[in-house]
């Protein structure tokens, strides 16, 4: 497989990180605040114009717009889609601070309900939230 082929490794649903138009989670890590293009329970994926310099874990914090809360700890990435202007780099979750695992699953339940098209339960939002990848 060449540097630039693509392979999908996400296991769990990926949700677009817009909300309409206007981006609703962001990362920050190395000082840098960046919107995500796509998050999942596993990972997530950033816009880049450069093919990341490393594979080792960095520590993030995760945010959802408007709320103060914050998910702190190890990611790392996975790989890099060329494009243009910019690619996408995707990265998987290595560790959690805390209750970090059961927020993020709270923030992606409550971003499908106010998401979907039709009206749909938080239980059908927290099946789709731990369902398969679709891709």
């Amino acid at each position: 497989m060449s540097q630039y082929e693509y392979k999908e490794r996400r296991q769990r649903q990926r949700f677009l990180a817009k909300r309409g138009e206007a981006t609703c989670f962001w990362v920050a890590f190395d000082g840098n605040r960046i919107p995500l293009i796509d998050l999942s329970l596993e990972g997530f994926s950033i816009s880049s114009s450069s093919q990341p310099t490393s594979d080792q874990p960095f520590a993030f914090e995760l945010r959802l717009e408007g709320i103060p809360d914050k998910i702190r700890g190890l990611a790392q990435h996975m790989n890099f889609i060329p494009g243009e202007p910019e690619g996408q780099i995707g990265c998987r979750f290595i560790s959690m601070e805390g209750e970090g695992a059961i927020r993020l699953h709270e923030w992606l339940t409550i971003h499908v309900i106010a998401s979907a098209s039709v009206r749909i339960t938080a239980k059908e939002a927290e099946k789709i939230v731990e369902g398969p990848s679709l891709i």
